[in-house]
């Protein structure tokens, strides 16, 4: 399914139904009063945060969703059925916000969690409400109130602990793919990856995190070029970052440039982004001879300075990825609760190292 992060859709609340204006009229008691029920209140409309959807794609052709109205009342003091509210299904870490202001409503980042987004109407009241001493035949009542209606922009930020950073075929949905249960598209092309891949990486029971894998950045990724600005979006919401770096280009670029290049990336487009964590992960190892792979992974780590962890790895012949899987969890375990923790599909718990 083709990933969508953007949404716009309108919801209306249903209103409320009218009062009733009835007189009781039975047998043997003459001026029975009056008896008019008010009525329903009508339908309001919700948003539901749902840890099984990390797509938008449900409203690309459903924008429109609206409540029932309810009921009228009626005479004998019956008050009109009320509506039923609806809810709408959204993925983790939705931002809501008002198209006609671009006012921030809310955001939902917990599984089960809901927003009132259009206010049902109230229903109106029946004449039986309007009966005094000096008014004992009321011919009046209320209609019942409009139910709210607005327009809202879905905003989707994947909520994931550790985001995989590089330039395309860096191998990152190799290493999602080795590390999780996902199933990203792996090809020996670039932009293989078209949206982002979330991948549940379990060490033991009660020990996982979630890890994103996003579509390569290339250089003026932050001016929109290649897949940009998009989603680079998608990497504010982790609290790791793993720089992933072809050790040793089948075309001959330069491993430390490229580096270099998304480091200028992340800085024009967040600042804080760019002052993250950030682990340098030198990938396809396999590609290299094996006696002068620790000589050019030292030389490429002295180039670009690096003072922070490195990790040499082969997704695909499993090479480094237990030590570099561990070293993850200590740290999340160590920062904070992981979004891990969340309550995921039981099928993505499953998936082992």
């Amino acid at each position: 399914m083709k990933f969508v992060d953007e949404a716009t859709i309108e919801v209306r609340a249903g209103k409320g139904g009218p009062g009733s204006v009835s007189f009781r009229r039975e047998k043997y008691i003459p001026r029975g009063g009056p008896d008019g029920g008010d009525g329903g209140d009508g339908g309001s409309v919700w948003l539901e945060a749902d840890s099984g959807l990390n797509t938008l794609a449900d409203f690309r052709h459903a924008r429109l969703f609206k409540a029932r109205n309810g009921e009228p009342g009626a005479g004998r003091q019956r008050t009109g059925k009320s509506a039923e509210d609806i809810s709408i299904r959204v993925p983790l870490g939705t931002i809501v916000k008002a198209t006609e202001t671009g006012e921030r409503i809310g955001e939902l980042t917990e599984p089960g969690q809901r927003m009132l987004v259009a206010r049902g109407g109230q229903g109106g009241r029946g004449n039986i409400n309007f009966k005094s001493s000096v008014n004992r035949t009321p011919r009046q009542s209320t209609p019942g109130t409009p139910g709210e209606a607005r327009g809202l922009h879905l905003e989707l930020k994947v909520l994931a602990d550790v985001g995989l950073l590089g330039f395309p075929n860096a191998g990152k949905s190799t290493l999602i793919s080795a590390v999780s249960a996902a199933r990203p598209k792996v090809a020996d092309y670039p932009f293989t990856t078209l949206y982002p891949n979330l991948g549940v990486v379990s060490l033991e029971p009660g020990r996982s995190f979630v890890i994103a894998d996003i579509p390569g950045l290339i250089e003026g990724a932050a001016d929109g070029a290649g897949l940009g600005i998009q989603f680079l979006k998608h990497l504010q919401r982790t609290r790791l970052l793993l720089h992933l770096v072809d050790i040793a280009p089948i075309d001959g670029s330069d491993p430390v440039g490229q580096v270099r290049a998304l480091e200028r990336e992340l800085a024009r487009f967040d600042e804080e982004l760019a002052r993250r964590e950030r682990w340098l992960v030198l990938t396809k190892t396999d590609q290299v001879d094996a006696s002068e792979l620790a000589e050019l992974s030292e030389r490429l780590v002295a180039e670009l300075d690096w003072h922070g962890p490195w990790f040499a790895i082969s997704s695909v012949a499993r090479r480094g990825l237990e030590p570099l899987i561990g070293r993850i969890m200590v740290h999340l375990e160590s920062v904070g609760r992981s979004a891990g923790d969340l309550e995921y599909d039981e099928e993505q718990a499953d998936d082992n190292v």
